[in-house]
C-alpha cells in the first residue's frame, strides 16, 4: 500500500505558499503547484529527499483554463500510487488598499478570480476527478480573518475571503450527501508577515483607514512568519478532525 500523499498547491511562488511548499517537500509527497511565477526553490521534477515536485506556470486569472488542465491531469494518475489527495486553494491577490469606487475594473475583477473564481473551479475540478479514488480526499482553502472582519478600504479581498468560507461550508454540506465524501475546511492561518502585509502597511491610511492597525501589528511583534504559520496550517492539515468544522482558523485550535 503506497504511503505517498498528492497534494496540489497554489499560489506557491511567495509568503505562505513557498513556505508550505518548502516543507513538503518530502519522499511522502507528491506536490504539484500552480502559480504564475515558477519558485526557483522548486525544480521541476526534483526527487528532493526521494519526493517528486511539479510546477505549472498558470494564471489563475483563467481559472476554467486551470481546472481544466488539472481534471485532465487527475484523470492520468495512477490512483494506487496515492495514500490521499489534497487540494490547497492558497493563491490570492489582495488589490490596493482603496475603496472600490477608486479602483479600476480588471484589478477588482482580477481579486475576485484569483481568490474565489479560482478555488470554486478548481474544487468542482478536483471532487469530480477523484470522486472515484478510494483514498481520503481533503480540501484546504486558505481564509482570513478578513472574511469576518470588515476592513476599510478592503471590499473586494473581504468578500472573496467571507465568500470562500461560505464556498466551503455549502460544499462540505454536499460532500456529506456523497460517497466517498470529501473533507472541506476554509482555515483562517493568523496574520502573516508577507508582501501582501508590507504593502498594507504601506498604504496611504487616507485611503486605507485600516493602515494604523497593520503597522501597529507589525510594531509589537503580533506577526507569524511564513514559515511558522506554514507549519501551523499543515499541521491542521493533518488532524484526525479535520473537516469537523469547515470554517476554522488556526488561532483557536
Amino acid at each position: 500500500m503506497s504511503t505517498r500523499a498528492l497534494i496540489i498547491l497554489t499560489g506557491a511562488s511567495r509568503g505562505l505558499g513557498a513556505a508550505m511548499a518548502a516543507q513538503l517537500r518530502d519522499a511522502s509527497v507528491r506536490l504539484l503547484t500552480l502559480s504564475r511565477r515558477p519558485n526557483p526553490a522548486l525544480t521541476t521534477g526534483d526527487a528532493h529527499a526521494g519526493g517528486l515536485n511539479e510546477q505549472w506556470s498558470v494564471d489563475l486569472n483563467d481559472g476554467v483554463g486551470a481546472s481544466r488542465k488539472l481534471e485532465a491531469w487527475l484523470g492520468q494518475q495512477d490512483r494506487t500510487q496515492y495514500a490521499s489527495v489534497t487540494l490547497i486553494n492558497n493563491a490570492a491577490v489582495a488589490g490596493r488598499a482603496v475603496s472600490i469606487d477608486q479602483e479600476d475594473a480588471e484589478s477588482l475583477a482580477s481579486v475576485l478570480r484569483v481568490g474565489l473564481e479560482a478555488p470554486l473551479l478548481l474544487m468542482s475540478a478536483f471532487l469530480r476527478a477523484t470522486r472515484d479514488w478510494n483514498i481520503p480526499r481533503k480540501v484546504l482553502n486558505i481564509s482570513s480573518g478578513a472574511g469576518k472582519k470588515s476592513l476599510s478600504g478592503a471590499a473586494a479581498y473581504c468578500a472573496v475571503k467571507a465568500g470562500l468560507d461560505h464556498l466551503s461550508r455549502v460544499v462540505a454540506l454536499d460532500e456529506t450527501l456523497r460517497a466517498n465524501s470529501a473533507k472541506i475546511v476554509s482555515l483562517a492561518p493568523g496574520v502573516i508577515d508577507t508582501d501582501m502585509q508590507t504593502a498594507l502597511r504601506e498604504s496611504d491610511p487616507n485611503d486605507f483607514p485600516s493602515q494604523p492597525l497593520f503597522a501597529e501589528m507589525k510594531a509589537s511583534g503580533q506577526l507569524s512568519s511564513p514559515h511558522d504559520a506554514a507549519a501551523r496550517v499543515l499541521a491542521y492539515l493533518g488532524r484526525a478532525d479535520f473537516g469537523t468544522h469547515p470554517v476554522a482558523d488556526v488561532r483557536d485550535s
